[in-house]
């Protein structure tokens, strides 16, 4: 029994061995005689022509608190300063003069700072760099408010701002990457919306209950929130390459296209003298608009003037990131041609009617271009300089075309308005707007990856 039990086992053990051996002998057989060896998996996000792999949430939240708070930051350079300085007993003169070495400084730095971002290799450390320059500016303004001081503080933000704007922007592009830019440039545009809003309030009340040195205090203060939620940001998760507007790191490497190439980008040229026209016409309207109130009814003229400002700010914050939203889904020349258009018919409105109410009615339409360029004009940049390594310069050639238009916009309407009246400038100016709108409806092609080209 014994005997018979141990050939059954036997037995069974030499067919098992047979059928893995058989099984070896065929995967042997079926097998290339020079098998390729393996190939890495490629991590998701890195293979050619993809975009970077999506932000941690962390990254995304410091990016928004950074923007709401260099906005609160930039709030106070504006018109507090024209209120810190006259407080201190300067002439109108020292005050002009300090307003347009500013303005002058920030004219021409736009394209060296761009340029100067491009070559970075580290966005975040640009922009600290900027906020500390800032809180130096705004320390100096409320320490030493004296001639030699403040024309050096002056000198010294506008430097830092030509750095800030394209280093957020650079930022925002590295984070997310060109297929998700129109969403988070709107959203940019929201936290810098509320942050203004929010900031004039509070920077308004300590000017009014403490000092106008209160509000350069403020400032300062405002800048270490600034710079915690810019360490928020992980430096890791931001591609220098896309920053730039370069190819991926992967993608075979070339050099980036020479600076003066951009100058002969034929749409971006374009878009320039659109927007030299855009801010030719629309810088000097507001101002314009004050005056008319404070002749009609001085005592409320800065109360109205702070709610169409505020007014404006709101559209943005809500229309912004839907604008940032179609831009993926209609392409950007639906949405230009919308910013462009409200301009000439807000200035026929402010043309013919001056009634409080109806101003701020009007001041609606400025909330929706506001909105559109918000997303628009740096979305644009990216599509016309994707590849080049040059997206931050390109912001500095619009950027320059702006501040020419912004420069004269108030010259021009005041020259207008001594000789022929408000009605006359106002019609100049929804003139100019006009011209700008149809600029872009015969000339400026759709930019978005894909149609330029079909264009």
């Amino acid at each position: 029994m014994i005997a018979r039990a141990k050939s059954n086992r036997e037995f069974v053990d030499d067919c098992w061995r047979g059928i893995l051996r058989s099984n070896l002998s065929r995967r042997i057989a079926e097998r290339p005689e020079s098998a390729p060896a393996r190939t890495p998996a490629v991590p998701p996000g890195t293979g050619p022509g993809s975009e970077p792999p999506a932000p941690s949430r962390r990254s995304l939240r410091g990016l928004d608190w950074f923007v709401f708070f260099v906005a609160d930051v930039q709030t106070g350079f504006g018109p507090f300063v024209s209120v810190y300085l006259t407080a201190q007993r300067w002439t109108q003169i020292d005050i002009g003069l300090i307003l347009s070495v500013s303005g002058f400084v920030s004219l021409i730095g736009q394209m060296p700072g761009g340029a100067v971002v491009d070559a970075a290799r580290s966005e975040r450390f640009v922009a600290g760099i900027a906020v500390a320059a800032i809180c130096v500016s705004a320390l100096t303004y409320a320490a030493l408010p004296i001639f030699p001081a403040v024309f050096g503080a002056a000198i010294l933000h506008a430097a830092a701002s030509c750095l800030l704007g394209p280093a957020i922007a650079a930022i925002s592009l590295g984070l997310v990457g060109h297929a998700a830019i129109g969403e988070r440039l709107g959203r940019n545009a929201r936290f810098a919306s509320i942050g203004n809003g929010l900031a004039a309030a509070a920077m308004g009340a300590c000017g009014y209950f403490l000092s106008a040195r209160a509000v350069f205090v403020v400032t300062v203060l405002l800048l270490i929130p600034a710079l915690l939620a810019l360490r928020r940001i992980a430096e890791n998760e931001i591609d220098p390459e896309r920053a730039h507007g370069a190819p991926p790191r992967h993608v075979a490497k070339k050099p980036p296209t020479r600076r003066g190439a951009l100058m002969r980008n034929r749409p971006l040229l374009i878009f320039a003298g659109c927007l030299l026209l855009f801010h030719l016409a629309n810088s000097a309207m507001l101002p314009l608009v004050g005056s008319v109130v404070t002749m009609k009814s001085a005592r409320w003229a800065t109360l109205i003037i702070a709610a169409c400002i505020v007014v404006p700010q709101l559209v943005v914050a809500m229309l912004s990131p839907w604008v940032g939203t179609r831009a993926q889904v209609w392409g950007r020349r639906p949405l230009l041609l919308i910013g462009f258009a409200a301009l000439p018919i807000r200035g026929m409105l402010f043309a013919f009617f001056s009634d409080p109410s109806l101003l701020l009615a009007v001041q609606i339409l400025d909330g929706i271009t506001a909105s559109v360029f918000a997303v628009m004009v740096p979305l644009v940049v990216a599509d016309l300089t994707r590849g080049t390594g040059r997206f931050n310069l390109g912001q500095g050639i619009l950027g320059t075309a702006t501040g020419i238009g912004a420069s004269l916009s108030a010259t021009l309407a005041g020259y207008v308005t001594d000789r022929f009246g408000f009605g006359a400038a106002f019609g100049t100016l929804a003139i100019i707007a006009l011209a700008g709108f149809t600029l872009v409806w015969f000339l400026m092609p759709e930019t978005r990856p894909g149609k330029l080209n079909e264009a």
